[in-house]
């Protein structure tokens, strides 16, 4: 069946390829779950990797199926399945256990191993196929009032575990009821995380470079929070109008940005960074102010990485939600379909090429 590769280690290789097509033959506990591929979204995960900026093909081959975001319908299951059955639209967690503590029970988004495996991303293959298969575990069951959203599923776990995390730690606090967040950036992240503090009934201000009115800020006030550009307002003049946050979220890609928020969080806030920063940038910080800022002001910082099962439970939960609440804005992030894997070469090119093109996805097929 049809793939889309690329080989790692070499910039620039993304390519049309065979590969054997699976089956629930492979899981000898009857648990395994075969789904026909309908959509797969990329982003700039998928570019990096093309890039060669990181990104390991599975032990054996020499190629790295790529693709993270997927959405399909289940086409048959093993006989100890019981989650899904034939007919189920589902998609796929990304993050597959090592052997550390945290991979045991589940939560292989938090590994203490420097090795980590990854579904399109590093040492196992992604999901721009015609089909997958995986154990039970790792499928998860969409909706079908949702499908329209197909591909959100995943970086809406991200967004999901980004902020579930910051909520988590601030059991330090022991009464933490932020009110007020900055989320940095207006990309898919950025928007999904949005839609999941306005739920939560925080202020949120979107913060990012395109001048309004644009699609991303016609989304931003259409989940009914504030969108700020920079090239109007600076982040720090618009701390000194509402207050200092209470929680930053950053989503830009951008290291120097992220090292910037921790200038403008408040008193026993918190800033969590999400973004994957493949480069290799020098900046210089004002690091004795935010040394000594941090330390009297009780702060926190805190990476959040890839998400497990209750991550996309609770994130398709929001979903949801949100898409009673705003009815018809979460579709306008869905912007630039690609029809067929045999258009590859567009697909990348919207990534690298086009900035406009907020969510790039693939259709695989009918469903």
């Amino acid at each position: 069946m049809k793939a889309v590769a690329v080989t790692p280690g070499t910039p620039n290789s993304v390519h049309l390829t065979e590969i054997e097509e699976p089956s629930l033959e492979q899981f000898p506990d009857g648990k395994g779950v075969l789904v026909k591929t309908l959509k797969v979204g990329v982003d700039a995960t998928d570019r990096e990797i093309n890039e060669a900026l990181y990104g390991n093909a599975p032990q054996g081959d020499d190629y790295l199926v790529i693709g993270h975001e997927s959405f399909g319908i289940v086409e048959a299951v093993g006989p100890n399945v019981r989650r899904v059955k034939p007919g189920d639209y589902v998609t796929a967690t990304v993050r597959r256990p090592g052997s550390s503590i945290y991979d045991v029970i589940g939560t292989n988004d938090m590994t203490s191993e420097e090795t980590y495996y990854e579904r399109g991303i590093n040492l196992r293959h992604g999901f721009m196929t015609e089909k997958f298969a995986d154990e039970e575990e790792y499928i998860v069951r969409v909706p079908e009032g949702l499908k329209h959203l197909h591909v959100l599923q995943e970086p809406m776990s991200c967004a999901a575990k980004a902020v579930q995390q910051a909520y988590e730690a601030q059991h330090r606090m022991k009464v933490w009821r932020p009110k007020l967040a900055y989320v940095l950036g207006s990309g898919q992240i950025g928007l999904l995380t949005t839609l999941i503090l306005r739920l939560r009934g925080l202020e949120v201000y979107t913060i990012a470079r395109g001048e309004a009115p644009n699609l991303k800020s016609e989304i931003v006030t259409g989940m009914e929070a504030t969108y700020v550009s920079t090239r109007e307002k600076t982040v720090e003049e618009l701390a000194a109008q509402t207050g200092k946050p209470d929680l930053i979220v950053d989503a830009t890609g951008s290291s120097k940005l992220a090292f910037d928020a921790m200038q403008y969080v408040g008193h026993n806030g918190v800033v969590v960074w999400t973004s994957i920063t493949g480069g290799d940038e020098n900046i210089e910080i004002p690091s004795d102010s935010v040394n000594l800022n941090w330390v009297l002001g009780n702060k926190l910082l805190l990476g959040s990485v890839n998400a497990n099962r209750t991550h996309f439970e609770s994130g398709i939960r929001d979903l949801a939600l949100g898409d009673m609440m705003f009815p018809g804005v979460l579709d306008k992030i869905l912007t630039h379909p690609v029809d067929g894997m045999d258009h590859y070469d567009e697909m990348m090119r919207l990534l690298v090429e086009d900035k406009d093109a907020l969510k790039v996805f693939v259709n695989i097929a009918e469903g």
